[in-house]
């Protein structure tokens, strides 16, 4: 779906995905895992879904791409939580599950005329093989900060991919990003700042109870 949505022009859509998908983990960790949320939670979340309607009703279509974008990938992260499997395995279990659909996907294409792993030169097929380096690299580095890490931290860096794929549609592809469309992407940085600020703040007075524990009387 991201690279469908990048190479069709909706690099900005991608990017509103990827600003949404912290807001979805937390709402999945009510839904499934039983997490409370508190106040400034749930204002968060009520601002991002304001957000997304207003951006549905401006654009005249439900965020489609976004909420795709989105649910899937927290999904994945849900699962990777759920099952605790070290960055390294889990990411080659991933790959060779997916290995057998890719090479009949990729056969299919070579077969149907339409692959061009084959027939663009050399130049192209070595970007298409060095592109499964620049996606593996960064998703192993993920996974295994997100253990080193901690998640508040993690949360706050995530907001960095969706935000250099914003600049890049409107710098480099020219996507449109008037001031209606922004206003939307405002709310969702607003929630965005509401929810990495009180993980932050929570993150800090945990640390802080945990110095006070072990700290001698």
């Amino acid at each position: 779906m991201w690279v469908w949505s990048v190479t069709h022009n909706h690099i900005l859509d991608s990017s509103l995905g990827y600003y949404i998908n912290p807001l979805v983990n937390v709402l999945l960790g009510v839904i499934v895992l039983r997490e409370r949320l508190n106040g400034a939670q749930w204002l968060a979340i009520a601002l991002a879904a304001l957000a997304v309607l207003y951006l549905a009703l401006l654009a005249g279509r439900p965020p489609w791409i976004a909420g795709t974008l989105a649910l899937c990938f927290s999904l994945y992260g849900l699962v990777r939580k759920i099952i605790s499997v070290d960055a390294l395995p889990g990411l080659t279990t991933e790959t060779l599950l997916l290995m057998p659909l890719a090479i009949g996907y990729l056969g299919w294409c070579e077969w149907t005329g339409c692959g061009a792993l084959t027939a663009v030169g050399p130049a192209i097929a070595a970007l298409l093989i060095g592109s499964g380096l620049i996606t593996a690299i960064p998703l192993f580095l993920f996974a295994y900060g997100a253990r080193a890490l901690p998640y508040s931290t993690v949360g706050v860096l995530q907001y960095i991919t969706p935000s250099l794929q914003l600049l890049c549609g409107v710098l480099l592809y020219h996507e449109s990003f008037g001031l209606a469309r922004a206003a939307g992407f405002v709310l969702i940085w607003l929630a965005l700042l509401i929810c990495a600020g009180d993980g932050l703040w929570r993150a800090r007075g945990e640390a802080r109870a945990a110095d006070a524990r072990t700290s001698p009387a």
